[in-house]
């Protein structure tokens, strides 16, 4: 069976260059399940395998999409039957296995979550890896402190993570501080649930290290870099952060003094290798106590063959919201 799909590959002068092609399903990976694919969505992640990032896919040519979500064509798991509507993000889809930026996607039956009910496959990719990120920062958070009232500070605020995080801490009743270099997007933010908006270059430059006034109760960082140094700096007594990301960077400055003299905790957030379990979970929540208000706000629908000029334009930090792409 045949199936057009985005394809990364390499050319005879060493660059990396996409392509909708035809391609079959005998040539995908082993697995038990066959997925149609109806919704995939763009991540940063995405972008860094479509450009040919070593790090994120070893050999091209490739197909990447570390989200997907569609109908079982094919399945020898009898849990999970021919019809069933589906979601697969991380493990390693669209990083060395095919992914959802192709029409079909072949998977261990251990990658795939039930879709609950509430959720469709459009709504579940307008999520994608960014809800789930977000979601699992929030009950990070929730684990360490109540929610309501307590003044939380986003990084990376436009961003897929950070727009959903924001949505999701509005609807549990926090105090939002969202962090953006976009100061045309204010007004974005503010409709998103956003108290307070910081620019970042002035952040970053007004934030004493290792310690600043303590004002923030938690923090959800997508950003990393001087960013997350700042943040560090800026939180209260027994505050609570959680790095998600690293877009502005892997390396960051700080000392002991925010967590000896000030009782922080520095929690890292990984939604791609999550037991299943955990991600059905928030998957769940996302269909039910954290069904979001006005999502279709947040994200665009593309075609496959407008991908990769949103690639270009999440590689540079120009992108608001989420991008989904329709099969």
């Amino acid at each position: 069976m045949n199936f057009r799909s985005l394809v990364t590959s390499e050319n005879s002068n060493g660059k990396f260059e996409n392509n909708i092609i035809q391609k079959s399903t005998d040539k995908l990976p082993e697995g038990d399940i066959l997925v149609k694919v109806e919704y995939s969505s763009l991540n940063y992640k995405d972008a860094l395998s479509a450009t040919g990032n070593k790090g994120v896919t070893r050999q091209y040519p490739h197909t990447p999409g570390i989200d997907a979500a569609g109908i079982i064509e094919k399945s020898s798991d009898t849990n999970l039957p021919k019809g069933l509507s589906v979601i697969v993000s991380g493990y390693d889809l669209g990083m060395n296995t095919d992914g959802g930026f192709g029409q079909y996607i072949r998977v261990p039956s251990s990658w795939i979550v039930k879709m609950p009910s509430g959720l469709s496959t459009e709504k579940a990719m307008a999520l994608g890896t960014a809800g789930l990120t977000a979601g699992l920062s929030v009950k990070a958070l929730q684990e360490n402190s109540k929610i309501i009232s307590k003044s939380v500070l986003v990084s990376g605020a436009t961003g897929g993570v950070g727009c959903i995080a924001i949505k999701l801490l509005s609807c549990l009743r926090a105090n939002i501080t969202a962090i953006t270099g976009k100061k045309d997007k204010y007004e974005f933010l503010k409709n998103l649930g956003a108290k307070n908006i910081l620019d970042r270059d002035d952040f970053i430059k007004s934030t004493r290290l290792p310690m600043s006034k303590g004002l923030y109760d938690l923090a959800i960082d997508v950003s990393g870099g001087k960013t997350l140094s700042a943040i560090l700096a800026s939180m209260k007594y027994n505050g609570t952060i959680v790095c998600c990301g690293n877009v502005g960077g892997s390396i960051f400055e700080t000392s002991v003094f925010p967590f000896i003299l000030r009782g922080n905790r520095l929690i890292g957030i990984d939604s791609a290798s999550k037991p299943i379990k955990e991600k059905t979970e928030i998957w769940n929540h996302f269909a039910n106590d954290w069904r979001l208000p006005n999502l279709n706000k947040l994200y665009r629908i593309i075609d496959l063959k407008e991908l990769p000029s949103e690639i270009e334009k999440i590689l540079v930090g120009k992108q608001t919201g989420r991008v989904v792409v329709k099969h």
